[in-house]
């Protein structure tokens, strides 16, 4: 007996699909017999079911897992079948075309004529079944379906972003001049951060140095959708900069646990596609209480006398020579409202107009759908021991053109957080569905993990689209604009594995801060200042086409076992080396003498894997990602030279190069930061000693103004 043949036929629905290979396909030659499954193709007249050994039969027949159908062909010969490749392409296209991939969205709905539970029920049954089960069920769908469709608009329309950066021309009347230069002198705040997740943190940071900070959210400061999860020496920058102390992160650790687990679905991969568990030990094991983190650092930005506007939605800002004037709505009362500020800090994530805006057709290149769930009760004991975690873990194959992946990450007491996702071409035909992958979740979450849906309890839903950028230079993506940046997942300028905003924020929390306390001191705070202050780090930005290989391109099939195969070939090879080496990848500090070491062991181990790749990256990408791999090589070369010695002799040159040339120590400290933390190499970079800032802002005065939208 002989696999010949392995596909996806594409829908949930595997009676229909059994139904029709029964009913109405008719194969190209032999005689088709039916069985509970599929059916059989015999090749000679036979009297009985019985399968002689000198007739050559073949056998088809469908499953069903992770709410999609696959398709096999065996062969009960040792020889081919005269005619047999012919019968695989007349089916293979036979399904293709009766079956085709689709794309689907959801329905427009209007919630002041019915509730989102009624506006859903019929498409998305299940999701709505388990949403009424959460507390906050109905105002967290909604919430749901809001952030789908503000993706889905920034994706299907990339040229035509909306509006929400606005520039101050010259050229109105002199009383409306004498005004706006009166009030530039004085911008109510220095920083304005808009996002209250990622921005918090920082926001927290800057506060803390003296400056006048305030955030805009626009939901109920302190409410997270999504749990975080980090090492302790991840976290430690946190403790340096001074905004946490080793107690206080303790408390908002919600568990530590033993080690993390990486798996990927193997049953249909050739031997040297095969992986054994890779164990990640000091790799986000320490769950982090976001609720808590959140509200610490609120608490922390309200002491140093910063301000929290919670459930206020930004508008758009105004971006003056020497301010910029934010409009805002505050949600409850439908108050407009105005601020200024000298620096606006775009930390909006996905729902970000201005990262559409400043990037159009390329904002983001690449996203991950999550969804998933905190349950606290319900499982059956041993179905998971709480001292372990599952990093990534999958559990079968490519499912409606995705290949999907799951985390699971013990929490506080009995808490149990699910994570599922998946790598996602960001294609205007195809952005990515969280409702749909909700209905896949509440589907296949029994059969990932043993248990009964009914009886779980549920105590919140965690979902996001986290982007990235396949940046092949630090100036590949926009992140800022005269007095604005971005952080965060808003500048995209994270891990294209791991995939988290999160933990590339906390690893260049430090650099982000010193440069722009920096660019804050000395009011270097147009765009060519600004863009220096990144998370970019080139030894990251290489590994982009690791990424794209785990993505099923928009209209295309591929062979089930396709992304498994090159997951597992690569993890088998991190499994294989020290433990500080998977460490170091995950942590986003590979070098670059062991890139090209891992690169060499997983071609030589599945040479497969460089066919894989061409066919699905294209020579487009292909060649884009050789200036990803050269600019890498560069950096790095660079690195060895002077990461050993250079920052030292800088920081000793501080107190005369920063004082008397401000601008050539900003970017002399970015090109430090680039070389260093950039390529994985926090270690060479001296801790900057921080001070208090004295506020310096811009007092000149400004011209006339008027507003234009941003080109």
């Amino acid at each position: 007996m002989k696999e010949i043949l392995y596909l996806e036929i594409p829908t949930p629905q595997v009676e229909m699909a059994r139904a029709w290979l029964q009913q109405e396909y008719q194969p190209v030659m032999g005689e088709k017999v039916l069985t509970p499954e599929g059916f059989r193709l015999r090749f000679a007249t036979q009297t009985d079911a019985a399968i002689p050994e000198n007739d050559p039969e073949l056998s088809i027949f469908v499953w069903s897992l992770q709410r999609t159908t696959y398709l096999k062909v065996f062969r009960w010969a040792e020889q081919a079948i005269a005619g047999e490749q012919n019968f695989l392409k007349h089916l293979t296209q036979a399904i293709r075309t009766r079956f085709p991939e689709r794309y689907p969205e959801p329905p427009k709905i209007d919630l002041s004529k019915q509730s989102i539970f009624e506006a859903l029920a019929a498409t998305y049954p299940k999701t709505v079944h388990y949403f009424q089960k959460m507390p906050n069920g109905e105002y967290d769908l909604t919430r749901v379906y809001w952030w789908e469709q503000r993706w889905r608009e920034g994706v299907k329309n990339p040229q035509e972003p909306k509006k929400v950066l606005l520039r101050e021309e010259r050229g109105v009347r002199r009383e409306e001049t004498e005004s706006a230069s009166r009030n530039a002198q004085n911008p109510t705040y220095d920083v304005i951060y808009i996002g209250g997740a990622l921005g918090i943190i920082h926001a927290a940071v800057m506060a803390r140095l003296g400056y006048r900070v305030l955030l805009m959210e626009r939901l109920p400061f302190g409410r997270m959708n999504r749990e975080w999860n980090i090492s302790r020496s991840e976290f430690q920058s946190l403790i340096d900069l001074g905004l946490f102390t080793v107690a206080e992160f303790d408390r908002v650790i919600a568990r530590e646990y033993v080690d993390g687990f990486h798996k990927f679905f193997d049953a249909n991969n050739p031997p040297q596609s095969k992986a054994r568990v890779l164990h990640t030990p000091t790799v986000l094991n320490v769950a982090i209480d976001s609720d808590k983190l959140l509200r610490l650092c609120g608490e922390k930005l309200r002491e140093c006398g910063g301000e929290i506007w919670e459930e206020t939605e930004f508008i758009n800002a105004e971006i003056g020579q020497h301010q910029v004037t934010i409009q805002a709505k505050h949600l409850p009362t439908q108050t407009d409202k105005q601020v200024t500020g000298r620096l606006l800090v775009d930390a909006m994530g996905t729902a970000s107009a201005i990262a559409w805006q400043l990037n159009g057709g390329r904002a983001f290149d690449s996203v991950c759908p999550t969804v998933g769930a905190v349950i606290s009760d319900g499982f059956e004991p041993g179905v998971w021991d709480s001292q372990y975690g599952d990093v990534l873990n999958s559990h079968g194959d490519i499912s409606r053109g995705r290949q999907l992946i799951w985390e699971l990450f013990p929490g506080e007491g009995n808490d149990l957080t699910f994570y599922l996702f998946h790598y996602h071409q960001v294609h205007p035909d195809n952005p990515g569905s969280l409702l749909e992958m909700y209905e896949d979740f509440f589907t296949i979450l029994p059969e990932y993990r043993r248990c009964d849906p009914e009886k779980l309890v549920w105590r919140k839903p965690t979902f996001g689209y986290i982007p990235g950028h396949f940046s092949v230079t630090s100036r590949d993506r926009r992140v800022s604009f005269d007095r604005l940046t971005a952080i965060g997942d808003a500048a995209s300028l994270q891990s294209p594995l791991v995939f988290t905003g999160f933990g590339s924020l906390v690893r260049n929390l430090s650099r982000l801060t010193h440069l722009l306390d920096t660019a804050l001191k000395h009011d270097l705070l147009s765009a060519k200042h600004l863009d220096r202050i990144h998370a970019y780090q080139s030894n990251v930005s290489v590994t982009w086409l690791f990424s794209k290989g785990m993505m099923v391109p928009t209209g295309r099939s591929l062979p089930p076992e396709r992304i498994n195969a090159m997951l597992n070939t690569f993890f088998d090879v991190l499994a294989t080396q020290p433990p500080e080496i998977a460490d170091a990848f995950i942590k986003d500090r590979v070098t670059w003498t062991r890139f090209n070491r891992m690169a060499i062991v997983a071609a030589l181990k599945n040479p497969a894997l460089l066919l894989w790749i061409w066919d699905m990256a294209g020579p487009k990408d292909l060649l884009r990602w050789l200036g990803n791999y050269f600019n890498f090589g560069w950096n790095a070369l660079l690195s060895w030279l002077l990461a050993g010695w250079f920052p030292k002799l800088l920081f000793q040159a501080q107190p005369i190069l920063e004082k008397q040339f401000p601008t050539l120590w900003l970017w002399l400290l970015s090109q430090t930061y680039a070389l260093t933390y950039g390529m994985g190499k926090p270690q060479f970079m001296p801790s900057p000693k921080l001070m208090k800032s004295d506020r310096v802002g811009d007092r000149a005065p400004r011209e006339n103004q008027v507003t234009s939208p941003i080109r």
